[in-house]
């Protein structure tokens, strides 16, 4: 989000000020996102119990801590309109910036947070469905990959550690193309060890 880019306290407190509409349009998507998050659980969970239901309802389980921790950092974020109005009006009090930086640092921290949970609910998922087989399985194995590198990365994030964006590149397009795939194909056609061949 542009109101929120690396920069200078000052500017990125005056830039949610002047468009905290913006910010409340970030905040309402966000909700909307963890909203999507436990309904992508939720269907992953109906499509892959009949697999493993316990390890199924595990994986729900991690999708709806994500979407939780996810809406709980938005509360900074409302905090920080209310901060950046305060120091616009009182003339850039040192205290509202100390403030507005405890903000920031909390919504990043929270962010790091919610991917620990993502991993482990993914890579269950993903596990079942190379299982299952109801996607092939070099396309889950690709996930399972990718969402590993993912896990570690967000370990060492959550350490402190800056952590290089090509890192996350692998997994990136691995959510579009599954969702392509599962859409071309149904997975109401697969039963459990039935479908794309490995």
């Amino acid at each position: 989000m542009g109101l929120l880019a690396p920069g200078n306290i000052n500017d990125i407190l005056f830039n949610i000020a002047n468009h905290a509409w913006l910010m409340r349009a970030n905040i309402f998507g966000e909700t909307i996102t963890a909203v999507g998050v436990v309904f992508l659980g939720a269907m992953l969970f109906v499509m892959l119990r009949k697999q493993n239901e316990k390890m199924a309802l595990v994986a729900l389980g991690f999708y709806i801590l994500e979407a939780v921790l996810l809406a709980v950092s938005r509360i900074q974020a409302f905090s920080l309109i209310s901060i950046g109005q305060e120091y616009v009006i009182r003339g850039r009090l040192n205290y509202l910036q100390s403030m507005g930086t405890v903000a920031l640092a909390s919504m990043d921290f929270g962010y790091k947070l919610l991917m620990f949970p993502f991993c482990l609910g993914a890579i269950l998922f993903y596990y079942l469905f190379y299982e299952s087989r109801m996607i092939p399985r070099w396309l889950s194995l690709w996930g399972l990959l990718a969402v590993c590198v993912l896990l570690i990365a967000t370990l060492f994030s959550i350490a402190g550690y800056n952590v290089p964006f090509f890192v996350y590149v692998p997994y990136v397009p691995f959510e579009f193309v599954v969702g392509a795939w599962i859409l071309a194909k149904g997975l109401a056609n697969y039963g459990p060890g039935e479908g794309a061949a490995a």
